[in-house]
């Protein structure tokens, strides 16, 4: 055997450790995320005769039970918070994504004084905690006469500095090319915005629509503060009501949890086409 096929077996030896061991630092990583949603998911199945904290813990109902998904449906007016959840993210999560790329798109394709200021601006609202604009939300929201509406609940949440942030580097990654060949064949601006640039990054929207729909859904301080009416609840409120009946039924309250779940997978599921075309975009640039 000649030296270079020596050296040759050897980084190969080599790269299969390294892959190997990636594999395993991925695998360990995917174990600590998902154990919880697992453990969720069993102890909303389990028997009243099987312990919730055995040691070694028990992933496998025996036998499978559906008692406290009953529970949690009835013990609280369930459907009632669940509908209002999807009338906040109906009526929130377009808008969501439309303000965010309205916003996004003059900051990445047009050329103005004081655009990289502004565009800093709206980023460092990142680093404001939510707890300290309560107050001048409430304020506001008091003064336009939003308090215990709907409205109330959708409009403050309608413009976010990570959805900014996101469709503008999509926009700054779209040639301009494709804008100016558009605009000379008779196109206005908002055409171009409307039919050209949107269509471009539809991956990045559907990113957005994501990040907008699980923050709208599980949003539970601002409604908290500006709902004094239980029947405009969401759902995170009404997870939090089932905490104080149930008390420690642990049980009933993984089934209540795990049923609030389920609208987010459902609407993962939704836009998985458009998230992963987003991922084989980027790793193709």
């Amino acid at each position: 055997m000649s030296e270079r096929q020596v050296l040759r077996r050897r980084r190969g030896a080599r790269w299969t450790v390294r892959r190997i061991g990636v594999y395993l630092l991925l695998a360990a990583i995917a174990v600590v995320f998902v154990w919880p949603f697992l453990f969720l998911l069993a102890t909303a199945f389990k028997a009243p005769t099987q312990d919730v904290y055995s040691f070694p813990p028990s992933l496998i109902p025996r036998p499978p039970v559906l008692t406290w998904l009953h529970n949690a449906w009835t013990q609280i007016p369930f459907p009632r918070y669940l509908l209002n959840s999807l009338l906040y993210v109906l009526g929130g999560v377009p808008l969501f994504v439309l303000i965010s790329a309205m916003t996004a798109y003059p900051l990445a394709t047009a050329s103005f004084r004081g655009s990289k200021v502004m565009f800093f601006a709206i980023l460092s609202t990142m680093f404001v905690p939510a707890e300290l604009m309560l107050i001048p939300r409430f304020l506001v929201a008091n003064q336009l006469g939003l308090t215990n509406t709907y409205a109330g609940v959708i409009l403050p949440g309608v413009l976010s500095a990570f959805g900014v942030f996101l469709l503008r580097q999509a926009f700054a990654a779209v040639p301009a090319e494709l804008g100016e060949a558009a605009r000379l064949d008779g196109c206005g601006e908002w055409r171009v915005f409307w039919t050209v640039m949107l269509p471009v990054v539809r991956p990045t929207l559907a990113i957005s629509a994501i990040f907008g729909f699980i923050f709208i859904w599980n949003d539970f301080l601002w409604p908290l503060v500006v709902l004094n009416d239980d029947t405009k609840y969401p759902i995170a409120l009404g997870i939090a009501y089932l905490t104080g009946i149930s008390g420690t039924d642990t049980r009933t309250l993984s089934a209540g949890t795990l049923l609030s779940l389920v609208p987010i997978v459902v609407f993962f599921l939704l836009l998985q086409r458009q998230i992963l075309e987003g991922a084989k975009g980027a790793v193709k640039g």
